[in-house]
């Protein structure tokens, strides 16, 4: 039976998330999610190793371009909300056609969006690292990385608002095999590209930014394919190919919630980093591999929670609120296994994890310090975490918004400045501060969530 279920969720045999077994629903959703974000996770962890190569310099360069471009995935991530919200909504409706016409506006969105970014990420990329305190050899050797990144933001922004679709529509198969495809690319690419093979030299850090923006254009390229000419519930017929003022209006009302959610995440992200930049590229380097090592076990348990976000769409499309919390609840005990297992791992192997991607001493201290302070509080941020995705499965994105604007800049920033610098702890007190934090923020998210007033969401 277990075995049977497995292979349904890979190869995504068609279900109904209104009616099927709570339990054999969250396995389906998440079990793709899982894959799909283990695939991000595991690139994002081979991506820094071959990149940690090309020495400190190069490391914080990936740093402090991604913590800018954290900016793009906070659009992506907001309309990639929208897009599971809206598209859920219609599914546990059966209105099958409103929601790929939908889909169509969410492209709309992210593509215009995205192209502008782009131009203005190509033209200040140097001042951009500035501002962010790059040393001027690291703005020197890394600028042509962050254009590339900036540049190719097109393809981060559709890979996500389509995988939001994917997901809502309960189709997270799709969501997982493209980008399967888009990081088994780059992770083929990148050691190529970064160091070349025979007579070709490569390109150095530059091959990093070339593998990650090929591998991602061409799973988009995938999920497009699905979207116009595959054969599943949700397509985009021709008649859906008009701008539907409406229709944008609503996934807006919606990405803006998201939008801030993230955007508050990552200005928090960015000022912590501006501040870790304050005590040398080697601490800024420990940071940065500390995190990238986190992702590995925080990106699966996102894609675990994930099951929440879509069957509570449908499930009160369905006008059955009661299953949706149920589902929730369900998702949080699973969530919390997970990471509390995880707790356990990287307390005791931290140094070897972070050994075994850098033998600098000074940058293998911080990032081992890091990984033991940050996942203390693991058990909360599952909770955290299920949650939030409840709430914007719901459609309910500002709820998240305000709780990040309370907490990360009302309480992370301030206590992880005064820890820092004040008090002299360093970027210890960083590390410190953010695991305080988003322990906190999962109490107030499970406060407001009994209220139960995302119930009455209307979408």
């Amino acid at each position: 039976m277990t075995w049977q279920l497995i292979k349904d969720a890979i190869k995504g045999k068609e279900q109904d998330f209104t009616q099927l077994s709570l339990k054999t629903a969250i396995i389906i959703l998440a079990i793709p999610m899982i894959l799909e974000m283990m695939m991000e996770s595991l690139f994002a962890v081979v991506d820094i190793f071959f990149v940690a190569k090309l020495g400190e310099n190069a490391i914080a360069t990936v740093g402090l371009t991604e913590s800018v471009i954290v900016l793009v995935y906070a659009v992506g991530f907001g309309i990639s909300m929208a897009a599971t919200a809206l598209i859920s909504r219609r599914f546990g409706e059966r209105r099958y056609r409103d929601a790929g016409a939908a889909a169509f506006q969410l492209l709309l969105v992210g593509g215009v969006i995205s192209i502008l970014l782009g131009v203005l990420g190509w033209i200040f990329a140097a001042d951009i690292l500035r501002l962010m305190g790059a040393e001027e050899d690291v703005v020197q050797s890394g600028v042509v990385y962050s254009r590339i990144i900036f540049a190719g933001n097109t393809a981060i922004m559709l890979l996500f608002l389509i995988n939001g679709a994917f997901r809502g529509a309960g189709l997270a198969h799709l969501a997982m095999r493209s980008l399967w495809i888009a990081n088994g690319l780059n992770i083929v690419l990148d050691p190529l590209l970064i160091f070349g093979l025979g007579s070709f030299t490569g390109f150095g850090l530059e091959g990093a930014a070339i593998a990650t923006t090929t591998g991602r254009g061409i799973g988009v390229l995938y999920q497009l394919y699905h979207l116009f000419a595959g054969s599943d519930k949700l397509r985009i017929l021709k008649e859906d190919l008009i701008v539907k003022w409406g229709v944008i209006q609503k996934i807006m009302s919606i990405a803006v919630g998201g939008m801030g959610q993230f955007l508050i995440d990552s200005v928090s992200w960015l000022a912590l980093t501006r501040m870790n930049a304050e005590f040398g590229s080697a601490s800024l380097a420990g940071y940065t591999l500390a995190f990238r090592i986190l992702i590995f076990t925080i990106l699966p348990a996102w894609g675990l929670s994930g099951a929440a976000a879509t069957l509570v769409g449908q499930n009160l499309g369905a006008e059955q609120p009661a299953r949706a919390e149920k589902a929730v609840w369900l998702t949080v005990r699973y969530t919390v296994i997970f990471l509390a297992a995880m707790t356990g791992v990287y307390l005791l192997f931290a140094e070897d994890l972070a050994g075994f991607f850098t033998d600098i001493p000074e940058v293998k201290e911080v990032a081992a310090k890091g990984l033991m302070v940050v996942v203390l509080g693991y058990v909360f941020y599952a909770v955290g975490m299920v949650i939030t995705q409840a709430f914007n499965g719901a459609g309910d994105t500002r709820t998240p918004a305000w709780i990040n604007i309370a907490v990360l800049w009302g309480l992370e920033i301030p206590l992880a400045y005064i820890l820092a610098f004040p008090l002299e702890m360093g970027y210890l007190g960083i590390f410190i501060s953010i695991s305080f934090s988003h322990s906190f923020h999962a109490l107030v998210a499970y406060y407001i969530f009994r209220k139960g007033k995302w119930k009455e969401m209307k979408v």
